[in-house]
């Protein structure tokens, strides 16, 4: 069965980097399209970065300058390498998984046939 286990979570001060980690298994890693979301309380979840299958990326304007998204297929690992973080970054972050087919932009396709983790909290204090 897919899982993925985030890590790397935990409090910072703003203007610091932080390194976000995902692990997966239960599915071939390489065939998929991973993504990062981020979720404040009370709101709807957003799409922060997703690298397609064939290393292409699309990271959204807000982060586009700070935030990088890698994935080692020989590891089943996708990363997340934050900097410069902000107040506003503060969120628990999602790691997720969907097959090619459903790699869009829309956070249904990802709720409706994705697979996705329990999320890790990233707060930064100014």
């Amino acid at each position: 069965q897919v899982k993925l286990v985030e890590s790397g979570g935990g409090s910072v001060q703003a203007g610091q980097s932080h390194r976000l980690s995902c692990e997966a298994s239960g599915f071939t890693f390489s065939d998929y399209c991973m993504g990062w979301w981020r979720q404040v309380s009370g709101k709807e979840r957003e799409r922060v970065a997703i690298i397609g299958s064939g290393f292409s990326t699309k990271v959204e304007d807000s982060v586009k300058d700070r935030f990088t998204i890698s994935r080692d297929n020989a590891k089943n690992t996708l990363i997340l390498q934050m900097e410069s973080l902000k107040p506003e970054d503060t969120a628990m972050y999602y790691c997720a998984a969907v097959k090619p087919i459903y790699c869009g932009e829309r956070l249904q396709l990802w709720t409706d046939y994705g697979s996705w983790g329990q999320g890790t909290q990233v707060t930064v204090s100014s």
